[in-house]
């Protein structure tokens, strides 16, 4: 038997990532909102890995309280990831998935594009999601991560906040409010730079955006968290201040 791996946040990814685990042979030892970690960590002091699968609005609480013993070895999977917010909370090196599949309650698992991994664990998840046939890769190096992780956000921002205004799917969004969508992924690809620090790839980073949008044409833009992602998009260009105008004026519209 496998050394277990602790699971924090047993949702839909996080029981994509449960039954995955199960099937390589790794014992799963469930967190939940009413879980004391640090009970489990006295139990469970030297897990294969942490995989912590809540929400990002959960994030960082659950990382300000992760026991002590589990903080090298912490897997993270959440959109709107950037390194700093592992960083302020002290994680060096933490094994992080730019997730690329959706699941949704009584829907089998949906794959858009291969889904990048980077860090100590990276084999681990790969085998993990290999096991339930969801395409992975392995990345090479934090400048490959960086660039994913500023792919999936832009991805994730520009098709809520644009189709907040266009509707539709991401195929119409493209299609037929181009200058919509770019104007937005600007906008976006300012407050990424901004937040990382980086001089981006902008042209390659849309490039890379619409192969995720050749990999589900018929996504949908906009869900339920649309206005709050815009609405934290302006909060976070308020305080980097900058001027994101196409983001304010769709604010003021909506």
């Amino acid at each position: 038997m496998s050394k277990p791996v602790v699971l924090i946040g047993i949702g839909e990814i996080g029981g994509v990532f449960a039954r995955g685990l199960l099937r390589c042979n790794h014992p799963v030892v469930p967190v939940t909102r009413s879980t004391d970690m640090n009970q489990v960590a006295a139990e469970v002091p030297d897990p294969q890995a942490v995989i912590v699968a809540v929400a990002e609005a959960d994030l960082h609480s659950v990382l300000e309280n992760l026991p002590a013993s589990w903080k090298d070895r912490v897997c993270l999977l959440q959109n709107e990831l950037l390194p700093r917010d592992w960083q302020s909370h002290g994680l060096v090196n933490p094994t992080v998935i730019s997730v690329w599949f959706e699941k949704k309650p009584g829907t089998d698992v949906k794959p858009l594009v291969p889904s990048p991994i980077h860090g100590p664990a990276g084999q681990l998840l790969y085998d993990t999601l290999d096991a339930l046939a969801i395409p992975a890769n392995l990345l090479d190096s934090e400048e490959q991560l960086l660039f994913e992780l500023v792919r999936k956000n832009l991805y994730i921002l520009t098709t809520n906040i644009a189709g907040l205004v266009s509707g539709g799917t991401v195929m119409d969004l493209w299609e037929n409010h181009r200058n919509l969508a770019i104007e937005v992924a600007e906008d976006i690809l300012e407050i990424q730079a901004s937040l990382t620090g980086q001089a981006l790839d902008r042209r390659a980073l849309i490039e890379a955006m619409l192969t995720a949008f050749d990999g589900d044409p018929m996504h949908n833009c906009t869900g339920r968290s649309a206005p709050a992602r815009l609405a934290r998009a302006i909060q976070v260009a308020d305080n980097e201040g900058l001027d994101v105008a196409t983001l304010r004026r769709i604010q003021v519209e909506q």
